[in-house]
């Protein structure tokens, strides 16, 4: 029978309709601002007396908040008003002081129901207000100092090998000082270096009975540095976000010492503060032995324990440049442990150190750089200043049993401690401290103000071309709107079970469906006029119409999808965003126009006898 659908075909159409709406239906319910706070390392504590505090904070600043939630060591509060996130950061922030994080976030308003069902509502790109900006700074000058330290340690070493006796080698500013007891051995040592350090500017000086040698790094070598570093940052920067599980960051160099950083739909936006910022990094170094020069050694608290300490040797090891993989598991008695592979140098020195060290301890000590807020008084209005410390404790503190090589293991370790440090080192280590130079989301005035003119742009369209199919194709046009709206709810539906993120160029996509959407109608109207016209039967001339323009349909369709996978492959950004929308139009609007249509035409005139349709037009 001609225009007939079997009854499993019109059920499978109602059934992805119904799921359709269902998962399509979160994004109805769009998020609440939130303040987000969590201890900035692990082991800390968010206890009632610190939330008592906050609530205080935000009470004395006039904030209106609710709907608290609280999960683990991390607490949420919503605020009535984006315009508020602000104002409440730095309100708690001033109370807490650094050992919490304080982020703005998006607390999510999904029914529960909706929940368990497995749906949740489109993550909004970052110019719609669903996810943070980060500015980055990296400190050139403590990464410069950090590479001329380690200039003084191995020139002391190479001139020990060549015989070449000094008195001192000291950092003075940026410049490296030499000091000889005699002008010939200076002589020697300005041979040396001249020949094996050509980054140097080599200055000869005198200062009372010794020869110094002043060694000042040229500026080419300092950019050479300052590249590397930036790159490197970049790098880890990269490496961290995927660690996120972010979809379609960015991450991008801005100037000299700047990188730039978009995380659109993050939800835990204080933990990808915490890992993004931390420029951590490990040494490993020995325990120092017992009547060792104090000018030799340095002494430092445990991590867990800041009033039990250890002295241990100036000399590192090697550092978290050398891991290459590093993995948390569990010991033998269930503890916390991380498993460290180290490249073939780091693997050399640790083998070559710890083959002389049996039985003696080595210490694993974290170097981490951290912002630390400090007020002062600026025409009598106290304003936050942040300043950058560097703070090094020990982690853990074992003895040496056997020779260790390029794998060995890390223990003495909390859960969340093992978990953290092992993403930090996997992910690698900054070359170059950085420090947050500005943080804010998009949303509270123009990702609302896109989104607005985004949604209004959408209705618009929308609703042009529903009068438009209404008044030329009558009951048809009316079929092919419904169809429409369908192709929308499809659209997001599927946008939003793959988790994908709409931008701004991804709205502009949706209203190019809307109109591809109902081209595919036109081709199939216009095809049912015309064999109506050659003197086809009503339910011949709709049997043909969807036969004969479905090879046009899907051939214009097929090289549209072509171009937008390309769009996606080699575009970055907002165009990945427009191709991914496109795409999905294109597969969604092929099943609305054709199959949906279809079936409600079948629904209205299949298997029964017409004499006429109401398609518009002369027939």
């Amino acid at each position: 029978m001609l225009n007939k659908y079997p009854l499993w075909k019109n059920l499978l159409i109602v059934v992805v309709l119904v799921l359709s709406v269902i998962y399509a239906a979160p994004n109805l319910y769009p998020p609440d601002p939130a303040i987000q706070i969590t201890p900035s390392r692990s082991g800390a504590e968010l206890t009632e007396e610190t939330l008592s505090r906050v609530h205080k904070s935000l009470d004395d600043a006039g904030i209106e908040f609710f709907g608290e939630e609280q999960n683990g060591q991390t607490a949420l509060l919503r605020l009535r008003s984006s315009d508020a996130q602000l104002p409440a950061k730095s309100a708690v922030q001033r109370v807490i002081g650094d050992e919490f994080i304080v982020a703005l976030n998006l607390a999510p308003t999904t029914p529960q129901w909706l929940i368990d069902l497995g749906a949740g509502p489109m993550t909004l790109g970052l110019d719609l207000s669903g996810g943070v900006h980060f500015l980055m700074e990296v400190d050139m000058d403590e990464y410069v100092t950090g590479k001329i330290n380690n200039y003084r340690q191995e020139l002391r070493t190479r001139l020990r090998e060549e015989n070449i006796k000094y008195r001192r080698v000291v950092v003075e500013d940026k410049t490296l000082r030499l000091s000889f007891d005699a002008a010939e051995v200076r002589g020697d040592a300005r041979n040396f270096i001249a020949k094996s350090y050509r980054e140097f500017v080599i200055t000869d000086e005198q200062e009372g009975q010794y020869f110094d040698l002043l060694l000042t790094i040229n500026e080419q070598q300092i950019k050479s540095f300052e590249d590397y570093a930036l790159k490197q940052n970049l790098t880890t920067i990269r490496n961290r976000v995927n660690e996120l599980g972010v979809a379609e960051p960015l991450v991008q160099r801005q100037g000299r010492n700047r990188i730039v950083v978009e995380l659109p739909g993050v939800q835990d936006t204080a933990e990808a503060k915490k890992i993004l910022g931390k420029a951590a990094n490990l040494e490993f170094r020995l325990e120092a032995l017992p009547g060792v020069s104090r000018f030799q050694t340095e002494e430092y608290p445990f991590r867990a324990d800041e009033y039990r300490t250890a002295k241990l040797e100036k000399t590192v090891i090697t550092n978290g440049d050398s891991v290459t993989n590093a993995k948390p598991s569990f010991d033998e008695n269930g503890m916390p442990q991380v498993n460290i592979d180290l490249d073939a140098k780091g693997g050399a020195m640790m083998t070559q150190v710890t083959a002389k060290a049996i039985q003696r301890r080595m210490a694993v000590l974290f170097v981490e750089r951290k912002p630390k807020t400090t007020y002062e008084l600026v025409d009598g209005v106290e304003q936050p200043k942040t300043i950058q410390i560097t703070e090094k404790s020990i982690i853990s503190l074992a003895t040496i049993q056997s020779t260790l090589g390029n794998s060995f293991r890390i223990t003495g370790l909390e859960s969340g401690e093992a978990s953290e440090l092992s993403l930090l080192l996997r992910a690698g280590a900054l070359a170059a401290p950085m420090y947050f130079v500005e943080e804010r989301t998009v949303g509270p005035s123009l990702g609302k103000e896109n989104i607005q003119m985004g949604v209004q742009s959408v209705v618009i369209g929308l609703g042009l071309v529903l009068l438009a199919m209404t008044v030329f194709y009558r009951v048809f046009g009316i079929v092919a709107n419904i169809a429409l709206l369908a192709n929308i709810v499809v659209l997001v539906a599927l946008m939003s079970i793959i988790g994908a993120t709409l931008t701004l160029p991804g709205i502009a996509g949706i209203v190019l469906t809307v109109g591809m959407a109902v081209d595919a109608n036109v081709l199939i109207f216009a095809r049912i006029r015309e064999e109506m016209k050659n003197g086809r039967s009503p339910q011949q001339a709709i049997h043909e119409g969807y036969d004969r323009a479905f090879l046009t349909i899907f051939d214009a369709n097929l090289t549209t999808l072509i171009v937008a996978v390309i769009l996606f492959a080699v575009g970055t950004g907002p165009v990945k965003g427009f191709a991914v929308t496109l795409s999905f139009g294109i597969l969604t609007s092929m099943f609305t126009a054709i199959v949906v249509t279809r079936a409600i035409v079948n629904l209205i005139y299949g298997g029964r006898r017409v004499e006429s349709l109401s398609i518009g037009g002369k027939v």
